[in-house]
């Protein structure tokens, strides 16, 4: 065979001694396909020995599946803190050995619908549709009747499987932290926006109150925008002014921020004074703060690994591997603003 000639499959077979049928059944996987494991792995020897790539494009063509994912965003990959998504869906489709296509629509639906037409065009199995932060989406109507699954949001229709974070619990695990380190007096500062986060959060605050024994009251919590400077130090300062709680849970890391600045402005150290939790664990924010940040971190990772396990597994017909609404928790990571009393 000349050197500048691909091998295929006819002279893998001949070198084998086999079929081409053999060496086909073989090379694609072929389950059903009642081959000897002595000669399967004599096969595979060889396509390995002779450096033979299968035709990507011939097998599209063949079996009208090209083992290729497309994750579709608003922001994310423009986004430092949610890559982690990205990595998180690109490792598990290697896993698979399937790629991953990456394709932002900087928030214009004309953008994403001539993304999302061309996706198709090139035969991508299936998508992740991923928001840069938790909210309610409309999946568009371009991705309907294809295999598709919503990440880092809910879908405004309940039959849509979505992955995304669970709120409700990273407001009651910020909240129990500061209770097991012997706090009573909790504020929180919460935001102002109508998203999942916000309620889910306040209501995790709550019932960790509850379960404590200690009684919620409305004056510890206020709201900001989710900005450091001016809500996020405004709400802070408000707040430990007129309340002076000895622990603050803040909604992001960024308000958190306003709250070291409220706190230094009032004379109040940290974390003897006043612990203080936030949520995202933003590394560029929580280690450059002085003390260092306690915070949830957002289970960037694990939304995108697990929707392309699900994704795939739906594409190969295989049981479903997640519930159709399924929410991740955020872990606490520890650090030195909050002090036990």
């Amino acid at each position: 065979m000349p050197k500048s000639r691909r091998p295929t499959i006819l002279d893998i077979a001949q070198r084998a001694g086999v079929s081409p049928t053999t060496v086909s059944h073989v090379l694609n996987n072929v389950s059903s396909a009642r081959i000897a494991d002595a000669t399967r792995e004599r096969v595979e020897a060889v396509a390995q020995e002779m450096g033979y790539q299968p035709n990507g494009l011939a097998r599209a063509l063949r079996t009208h599946r090209s083992n290729t994912l497309a994750l579709i965003s608003d922001e994310i990959a423009t986004t430092p803190y949610a890559g982690k998504l990205i990595l998180g869906a690109q490792e598990a489709a290697s896993r698979h050995g399937w790629l991953l296509m990456i394709m932002s629509t900087g928030g214009s639906k004309a953008v994403e619908e001539r993304e999302i037409a061309a996706i198709w065009q090139h035969q991508v199995d299936g998508v992740l549709y991923a928001a840069a932060h938790h909210r309610t989406v409309e999946v568009p109507a371009s991705l309907h009747g294809k295999p598709y699954i919503v990440v880092n949001a809910e879908s405004s229709n309940q039959q849509d499987r979505s992955v995304f974070p669970d709120e409700f619990q990273g407001g009651y695990d910020a909240t129990r932290e500061l209770i097991v380190a012997g706090h009573t007096s909790i504020g929180f500062i919460n935001t102002q926006m109508p998203i999942p986060a916000r309620d889910g959060r306040l209501a995790g605050y709550r019932a960790a109150l509850k379960e404590a024994g200690i009684r919620f009251r409305k004056a510890l919590v206020v709201a900001g925008r989710l900005t450091f400077a001016p809500d996020g130090y405004e709400a802070a300062r408000d707040l430990l002014t007129a309340q002076r709680p000895t622990a603050v849970f803040c909604f992001n890391d960024r308000m958190a921020m306003g709250a070291y600045r409220a706190a230094d402005e009032l004379g109040l150290r940290i974390p003897e004074d006043l612990s203080i939790i936030g949520f995202d664990n933003q590394e560029i924010v929580v280690e450059a703060l002085s003390p260092t940040l306690s915070s949830l971190a957002l289970p960037y990772y694990q939304m995108g690994a697990t929707a392309v396990d699900a994704l795939v597994a739906e594409l190969k017909g295989e049981p479903l591997v997640i519930p159709r609404q399924l929410s991740l928790p955020s872990p606490v990571v520890s650090r030195q603003s909050v002090r036990r009393v």
